[in-house]
C-alpha cells in the first residue's frame, strides 16, 4: 500500500489507552495495539510524530471540582502527558522502532527538551517522535500543541482518530441520531459552524496552511492504515473544503 502522506501527526487522546472499565489508566493491549499501528505505517516510509493528551491521568474538570486554579491544573497536565509518552516509548521501542520523547517543559531525567530543528533531524532520520509537555503554557489545549508541531515539522496531515465516531457531524451523534456526517469541511467552516472538532484556535491557526485534518473512528484500528493509504474514511478538513 502507497502512502499519501509523507509525514504525520497522530493525535490520541489519554483515554485511548486506559482499560475501558476505568481499572487503569492504561490497557496493555492497547499500548500494544499503538505500536503495532505505528510500526505498520513506519513500514509504509511515513514520518510519524504523536501527540497524547493525559485525559486518562488528569482532567481540568477534576482540578475544578477540588480547588486547583486552571494554569496549576494545566501544568499538571503537561506532566501527565509525558507519563503517557514514556509509556508510548516503552511500547514503540519494543516493537523495534527508535523512537524519541521530547517535552516542552525540561526534565532531562526523562525525554528531550523539545527543539524544531532537532526534531526534524530525527524524523528525517526515520526515528518516531512522541512531542510531550504540551506547549509548554497553560492554557493550551494538545490539540494546539498538535497544531504547531505539524506546523513546525512540516507534516502534510493531523491523524485524529476518536472513540465510537467516524468523523465531524453537524450535531452529536450519540444524542441526535439524525445527525449529519460530514464528507469534507474547510477550516473556516468548522470555526464558523463551531464544529467540535477540536479546540478552535488549534483550527484557526491552519487557516490557509496545506496541512490536513483526518477525523476517523478508532474502534477499527487498521482504520490508521486505511486513511494514511489514502481511503476516503471519515471527515477531510483543509483550507478549501474540497
Amino acid at each position: 500500500m502507497k502512502p499519501v502522506y509523507k509525514r504525520i501527526i497522530i493525535k490520541l487522546s489519554g483515554e485511548a489507552l486506559a482499560c475501558d472499565d476505568g481499572s487503569s489508566i492504561y490497557d496493555r493491549e492497547k499500548l500494544e495495539k499503538v505500536a503495532k499501528i505505528v510500526k505498520a505505517i513506519h513500514d509504509m516510509g511515513v514520518d510519524i510524530g504523536i501527540v497524547v493528551g493525559a485525559g486518562n491521568i488528569w482532567r481540568g474538570r477534576t482540578a475544578e471540582r477540588i480547588g486547583i486554579e486552571q494554569a496549576q491544573a494545566d501544568y499538571m497536565g503537561m506532566l501527565g502527558t509525558i507519563i503517557n509518552g514514556m509509556a508510548l516509548q516503552n511500547s514503540i521501542e519494543k516493537v523495534g522502532l527508535s523512537c524519541r520523547l521530547m517535552s516542552s517543559i525540561s526534565i532531562p531525567q526523562c525525554c528531550e527538551p523539545y527543539l524544531r530543528r532537532k526534531a526534524i533531524h530525527h524524523l528525517d532520520s526515520k526515528r518516531v517522535i512522541i512531542f510531550a509537555g504540551g506547549t509548554g503554557n497553560p492554557y493550551f489545549t494538545t490539540d494546539t500543541t498538535a497544531t504547531l508541531r505539524a506546523l513546525e515539522v512540516g507534516a502534510d496531515a493531523i491523524l485524529m482518530a476518536k472513540n465510537g465516531v467516524d468523523g465531524v457531524y453537524d450535531s452529536d451523534p450519540r444524542k441526535n441520531p439524525d445527525a449529519k456526517l460530514f464528507d469534507k469541511l474547510s477550516y473556516h467552516e468548522v470555526v464558523e459552524k463551531k464544529l467540535e472538532v477540536m479546540d478552535l484556535t488549534a483550527v484557526a491557526m491552519l487557516e490557509g496552511k496545506p496541512v490536513k485534518i483526518r477525523v476517523f473512528n478508532m474502534d477499527d484500528w487498521d482504520n490508521f492504515l486505511k486513511v494514511v493509504g489514502g481511503d476516503d474514511l471519515g471527515t477531510t478538513i483543509d483550507s478549501e473544503g474540497k
